[in-house]
């Protein structure tokens, strides 16, 4: 188990197969002596041809880390996760998370393979964190 944790980080950070196409990103989630950590790729913001408004609404305490599916900039104090139901989930970060730097992806060691408001805490690839003060869900509203 850990040789295959370590084979597989091994080679993420070598650049995946050695193939000459470039796979896309996608999330990772990675066990190393029975430590989990999550890396989740941050991608651009997806351009929407209808005017379209979030509303937060209540969101869970926890998400299951294996059903995260994509991260996006939602703010100086946000981070907006797709998740693979295609449900959005804003994960709102405490307030000292002004000018963190994620724009390279962001890592999460969750405790329980959930990642959890008030518990766990998100980490830039430059060293930051942020704790994740709560999860907001969001629900989109068409603009006529």
């Amino acid at each position: 188990m850990i040789l295959a944790g370590l084979v597989s980080l091994l080679s993420t950070l070598l650049g995946g197969s050695g193939g000459s196409s470039a796979p896309e990103e996608s999330v990772r989630v990675t066990t190393i002596e029975e430590r989990l950590i999550v890396r989740v790729p941050l991608a651009p913001r997806p351009r929407q041809r209808l005017s379209i408004r979030w509303e937060e609404e209540k969101g869970p305490k926890c998400i299951p880390a294996d059903s995260i599916a994509r991260a996006f900039l939602s703010g100086p104090g946000s981070i907006d996760i797709l998740m693979r139901s295609r449900q959005l989930i804003r994960a709102k970060l405490d307030s000292d998370c002004d000018g963190l730097d994620f724009y390279s992806g962001l890592y999460v060691e969750p405790e329980d393979r959930r990642i959890c408001a008030k518990r766990d805490t998100i980490r830039s690839r430059v060293g930051g964190s942020c704790r994740i003060e709560r999860f907001r869900t969001l629900v989109p509203k068409v603009d006529h």
